[in-house]
């Protein structure tokens, strides 16, 4: 290789190199949290409902997503706003052409040049473009803000989830209780029954009757664990938690707390005053009406000229020497400019395309601010049940307790049979039931109706 072709490649090369940092990926502090996030996907064998909720922020799937949606957003706003910074491109080039094609100008004259090569390092700088790049970055940012505001409605939506599905599992545990209880109660009854048949003063058909009905009793119990297995299984989806240790014979998940009944108070004017100006819906599709208003004036800028600065410096090889390393350099500045006065309608077509974009915004935010009224006034009318399901429930129990109290005391009289008292027994334990599963819907009902209102979840943690 000749030494002026090899000073050539070396100026290429380090020029290359010097260039290429530019264009190297930076790790976000967002990815160094996702990959913090990833490690810590263990849960303590005993989790209560706050340290669910805080598991979920880091690896519930739709959450990540939805920080995902950001980042991608972030990337759109930096190449958009790129395009009204200045552009600083180094471009060389080296040719060798056989000398066949090269013309002659006869004797005396200069011998054809085969090669030439030069470098050029240029910079463009926008100075006019009818506002295309100010409109286009304003919708770049609107359109970020919209992703902020979707990410914060994934989170509400998903951690509502969490909540709801941990309620299930208390609730499923106490429903095991409950059986195993009626079970108890059943087999003790059969006992008793068949006692006395066995001593002669009881009849057959009791303890037939006793019989079925301690069958009957099994059945429930078996659907309530593989109820309860189920909804473990439900929270761990919602939790995002991919890998756990089962133990032989035990759920996968042990959880801490109860279905305590927490009185809230809510007015329905109220709470759809603060959906409407709380609600991530809201806020995310009135930023997009914003971004496609600004979409518009960027189309309309294709109608006016643009107009660039260019200035740079060049280096490169005579025109009429074979010496490779004679040189002409120096630097070069002008201005260029461009105006299409006719593009067959192109234009138009996109002022078109961007104001119906743009009214389908402003038509999706009424249709949502519609949707999240009624949802609200659905979610306050399932509150309103729920607490009066807790106040009639609470009634039966306080009911069902005076009368197995009763029971006991006409069994001790004489008045009264032991079924009769397993049976007040029984209703007792139906009524707590149905107090359980009154809590349960009140819990479910008062967390519905915060996200609706487009109220954080208490637990939720911003650091």
């Amino acid at each position: 290789m000749k030494p002026s072709t090899r000073t050539f490649l070396s100026l290429s090369l380090a020029s290359a190199m010097a260039f290429a940092g530019f264009a190297q990926e930076t790790r976000t502090p967002s990815d160094l949290s996702a990959e913090a996030s990833a490690k810590a996907d263990s849960l303590p064998g005993e989790i209560d409902l706050p340290t669910a909720l805080r598991f979920a922020l880091d690896h519930n799937f739709s959450i990540r997503q939805a920080r995902q949606r950001i980042e991608e957003q972030e990337g759109v706003l930096i190449t958009t706003r790129a395009a009204a910074l200045p552009n600083v491109a180094l471009n060389s080039q080296y040719q060798q052409t056989e000398k066949t094609l090269q013309e002659s100008f006869g004797a005396g004259a200069p011998t054809p040049n085969d090669q030439s090569w030069s470098i050029t390092l240029q910079a463009t700088q926008a100075l006019f473009a009818g506002g295309k790049f100010t409109a286009a970055i304003h919708a770049a940012k609107d359109v970020r803000e919209a992703a902020l505001y979707e990410m914060q409605g994934v989170i509400n939506d998903a951690l509502l989830d969490v909540r709801t599905k941990f309620y299930d599992v208390l609730l499923n545990q106490e429903k095991i209780k409950v059986q195993e209880k009626n079970l108890e109660l059943l087999q003790q009854q059969y006992k008793d029954a068949k006692s006395r048949y066995d001593a002669g003063s009881g009849a057959q058909f009791d303890l037939l009757r006793a019989e079925v009905a301690l069958a009957n009793g099994r059945p429930p119990l078996i659907e309530a664990r593989n109820t309860y297995r189920i909804s473990i299984e439900q929270l761990r989806q919602a939790l995002g938690l991919v890998s756990i240790t089962l133990a032989t014979g035990r759920p996968s998940l042990d959880l801490a707390g109860s279905l305590d009944c927490t009185p809230a108070q809510f007015d329905l004017d109220s709470a759809l005053a603060a959906a409407s100006t709380s609600r991530p819906e809201l806020l995310r599709y009135a930023r997009l009406q914003s971004s496609g208003e600004q979409n518009i004036k960027a189309a309309k800028a294709d109608y006016w000229p643009t107009l660039d600065a260019v200035g740079g410096y060049e280096l490169k090889k005579k025109s009429f020497s074979n010496d490779l390393e004679s040189t002409l350099n120096g630097w070069f500045v002008g201005a260029q400019s461009s105006w299409a006065v006719f593009d067959g309608r192109a234009t138009a077509g996109k002022v078109r395309e961007a104001r119906s974009q743009a009214e389908q915004a402003r038509l999706t935010l009424l249709n949502e601010q519609l949707s999240v009224e009624v949802e609200v006034r659905q979610a306050f009318s399932s509150f309103e049940e729920a607490g009066e399901l807790v106040a009639a429930s609470t009634k039966t129990v306080e009911q069902a307790e005076e009368a197995v109290r009763e029971a006991h005391v006409r069994y001790t009289a004489g008045t009264a049979t032991e079924l009769d008292v397993l049976q007040s027994q029984v209703d007792l334990t139906t009524a707590r039931t149905n107090l359980i599963q009154a809590n349960y819907s009140y819990d479910v009902a008062v967390a519905t109706l915060r996200r609706a209102m487009g109220v954080a979840d208490k637990f939720e943690l911003r650091e």
